[in-house]
């Protein structure tokens, strides 16, 4: 995937790189990067302090988990294993709106911009677990 392959933009929502909103195609792969590059372009306007910088990492860690899980679990040898990078992918999806609510209520200026973040976690972790439900 090129750089010039992914738009996005907090304020925007998540697009693809012909303006379409991602819910009108699917391409899991794209949208948790496009999710994580937005976590991070959030993560950029947020005041730093000590208690922000380590929810921050949290952040950034768990949302940049979710999409390079989901790349592993499409590669995987065996369904076994192919379910548990699912898993994890869901379980980072958890962790990160977990997270990004912490931050928010820590950081009620934010709440536009953390708001929609909070909502795709949640989605994603929906679609994780419907995908656990089906190859389960």
């Amino acid at each position: 995937m090129k750089d010039s392959d992914v738009k996005g933009s907090i304020a925007d929502q998540i697009k693809y790189s012909n303006g379409k909103n991602y819910k009108k195609g699917f391409d899991l792969e794209k949208r948790t990067f496009i999710y994580a590059t937005n976590v991070i372009e959030f993560t950029e306007i947020v005041q730093r302090n000590i208690i922000n910088n380590e929810i921050l990492k949290q952040i950034i860690r768990s949302s940049g988990s979710i999409g390079a899980n989901y790349i592993v679990a499409n590669e995987s040898l065996s369904k076994k294993n192919f379910l548990m990078h699912i898993k994890i992918c869901r379980k980072e999806s958890k962790e990160t709106a977990y997270w990004l609510k912490l931050l928010n209520l820590n950081n009620t200026n934010y709440q536009t911009k953390c708001e929609p973040l909070i909502d795709e976690a949640i989605q994603l972790k929906k679609i994780f677990s419907s995908i656990v439900e089906k190859s389960s």
